[in-house]
């Protein structure tokens, strides 16, 4: 038994070729196998997952997956964020629950998926994500997104800055980085396009926001297992390293 018996389990892989900071980022080779593989893999690997599919607006990503025999969907050019493409996904194809998996994140483990969808299983949860622990060189580091969490673990904000504010450097606050993968049930990502413009989701480029200032709880699961969201040469150099090191 599974802690979300009788609902369906969506994973989508939202995977957008044109990427500002690393071209063609979702179709690059790491450790002899194009990120995206590694990415449809490790979610496939996970048995809470009834279906797992690539949603994509580029036709070489598409033609990528049929090569491999992997789903993929086409979706809408102009999905602003990865939210929205699962959106897009879920005009058509029907799910109970749908786990947004970034198609950056080829460290992806079944384990990540286990925590995100471990408090689905109470019907008041409409929003998960995941947090690990933040490294000291990640704290003030703006790409490092940061969370902060209510006791229950409901978020009270995310920020690219330092949060909390450590006001006499007593540093008894642990810093938890945020990991962009999330499961939304299918209510709340119908109206997640429909929500007002969030002022806060602009200024900080952080979807989630739109959420929590429209007044919708996103739950924070904790896991120990860190990931490396691929954004430049360096980060595919660092992952590929890590990677390589597993088979070893």
């Amino acid at each position: 038994m599974t802690p979300i018996q009788n609902q369906r389990v969506l994973g989508v892989i939202p995977a957008r070729l044109a990427s500002t900071r690393l071209s063609r980022k979702v179709l690059r080779e790491i450790a002899g196998q194009p990120m995206l593989g590694w990415v449809y893999h490790a979610a496939r690997a996970c048995p809470l997952l009834d279906q797992v599919l690539i949603a994509t607006d580029s036709e070489e990503v598409l033609e990528f997956a049929q090569r491999y025999s992997l789903p993929a969907i086409f979706t809408p050019a102009d999905c602003a964020s990865g939210s929205d493409r699962v959106h897009a996904v879920a005009q058509s194809i029907a799910a109970d629950i749908y786990v947004n998996i970034q198609g950056d994140e080829p460290l992806l483990r079944p384990e990540h998926l286990d925590a995100l969808l471990a408090p689905m299983s109470d019907p008041a949860v409409q929003v998960a994500t995941l947090a690990t622990d933040c490294t000291p060189a990640n704290i003030a580091n703006p790409n490092a997104v940061k969370v902060v969490t209510s006791a229950s673990g409901r978020a009270l904000y995310f920020s690219r800055s330092t949060i909390p504010y450590d006001r006499d450097h007593a540093g008894s606050i642990p810093y938890r980085k945020h990991l962009g993968i999330y499961a939304y049930r299918r209510e709340a990502l119908q109206r997640f396009p429909s929500l007002p413009p969030s002022a806060l989701e602009a200024t900080e480029k952080l979807e989630q926001l739109r959420f929590l200032e429209n007044d919708i709880d996103v739950h924070v699961s904790y896991t120990p297992f860190d990931t490396i969201g691929v954004d430049t040469e360096e980060d595919l150099q660092a992952v590929e390293a890590l990677l390589l090191s597993r088979r070893s």
